[in-house]
């Protein structure tokens, strides 16, 4: 039975990750891997461009197809705490030194579908749309798009909805207008980047490189939602981490009764 383009690209993504192609590695050229396998051109050039979508290669002109490399990853830290400094709260201790690298914006427009039910919206409803593009203060390096969506009946004829929401932003204000305490909750994901967000971190163009995604819904002590903030960040760049702690039922040695 002739070998498939999956199970060829299964061999090769095997052999990069055993590290017997590495980084900066050429591949074999396409005839080379036709003889090796039995396949014909289409069945390689295919498990090639299946691994160049899972940013694994990249084919380079004049050199051929070589294995990436592979940026090392940031840990991001998800202590389930909230932390405040002088400027206000914030959620990651290792991004708390970045900048809006570009001016903030603010704009009006429709909830996203998936983020209504989240904010107990109607698919349509209008919502207070604040969006940044975080990063490094220094070098002006894109980080992560952090988006926030605020009820327009919440926000609208507020600071909320002014560019400059003033000391502490839109949390110590949402708590001024009678949310306080304001409670979170993160949920985390990952999906293939729009080309304006791979634009907007320098994302490579020819290889798929996901995002990883943090939703956090922020509530007031009634339960309404008063604002979800939807981060973006390369999953390439950035992993997320965290200690593991005993519940009480894993408190007791199950071998002590063995000695």
């Amino acid at each position: 039975m002739p070998v498939s383009y999956r199970e060829i690209a299964a061999d090769l993504r095997l052999q990069i990750s055993e590290g017997r192609y590495q980084p900066g590695d050429k591949l074999p050229m396409l005839t080379e891997l036709q003889e090796q396998y039995g396949a014909g051109y289409q069945t390689v050039r295919s498990a090639i461009g299946l691994l160049e979508q899972e940013g694994l290669v990249v084919a380079i002109r004049r050199r051929g197809t070589i294995v990436r490399e592979r940026p090392e990853k940031r840990r991001i830290t998800r202590t389930r705490q909230v932390y405040r400094d002088e400027i206000g709260y914030y959620f990651d201790p290792a991004a708390q030194s970045w900048v809006a690298v570009e001016p903030p914006t603010t704009r009006w427009g429709a909830v996203p579908v998936d983020l209504a039910p989240v904010m107990g919206l109607n698919i349509g409803a209008e919502v207070l749309v604040r969006d940044r593009v975080m990063g490094e203060g220094e070098t002006r390096r894109a980080m992560q798009l952090a988006t926030s969506y605020l009820p327009a009946d919440l926000a609208r004829g507020t600071q909320l909805a002014e560019e400059d929401t003033g000391p502490g932003g839109i949390y110590d204000r949402l708590e001024e207008m009678g949310h306080r305490p304001l409670k979170w909750q993160e949920s985390v994901s990952s999906r293939m980047p729009s080309p304006e967000e791979a634009a907007a971190l320098g994302l490579p163009a020819d290889v798929g490189v996901p995002l990883l995604r943090i939703v956090r819904v922020t509530t007031s002590p009634s339960g309404q939602v008063v604002e979800v903030n939807d981060t973006r960040m390369s999953a390439e760049l950035f992993e997320i981490g965290y200690d593991i702690q005993r519940s009480p039922s894993a408190e007791t040695d199950p071998h002590a009764a063995d000695t």
